[in-house]
């Protein structure tokens, strides 16, 4: 069974989607196009997150994904310029290869299937060993809330990896 919510969530924004798109006019964050580190060890990631006291945010993302791009540009990306946050990106169905936090080499579609992604984009944050520190922020959500979402997840992962 579907979750009502979450149907309502997709109509909301696909419908947002198509009224800005027949319109022919694109917000200027999705004219941005700032890109997110795609990392070459999570381990080493992680370790730099920590001694930083972050935790580690990764972004999952699909190429063409618009609501990707409004995540990346408009709140991940600024986290990580602006407060110095670690972020990166996994790239669903790619072969681009990544050391995971055991540091075997594995695909980016491995790594995210691994995680059990199933829907972009989706945000992950994480603390010492590896482990999840906060929930998943999962889909587009209405962007008037997506901030609000982020923030008090990043509250969370900061918590848990506080000494």
């Amino acid at each position: 069974m579907t979750d009502p919510h979450a149907m309502l969530r997709r109509s909301v924004l696909l419908t947002a989607g198509a009224c800005i798109a027949a319109s022919g006019v694109m917000p200027l964050a999705w004219a941005a196009g700032a890109a997110l580190p795609a990392p070459q060890s999570m381990a080493d990631e992680l370790a730099r997150a920590i001694m930083v006291g972050q935790p580690l945010v990764v972004m999952v993302s699909l190429e063409g994904c618009p609501f990707c791009r409004v995540a990346r540009d408009s709140y991940l990306g600024p986290l990580r310029r602006q407060e110095g946050v670690p972020v990166v990106q996994i790239d669903m169905r790619t072969s681009t290869t990544v050391r995971d936090f055991n540091r075997k080499a594995v695909t980016h579609d491995e790594l995210a299937r691994a995680w059990a992604i199933k829907v972009a984009p989706t945000v992950l944050f994480f603390g010492p060993g590896g482990k999840e520190v906060a929930e998943r922020l999962v889909g587009g959500y209405i962007a008037d809330f997506y901030g609000a979402y982020l923030d008090q997840r990043m509250q969370t992962a900061r918590a848990a990896i506080r000494p």
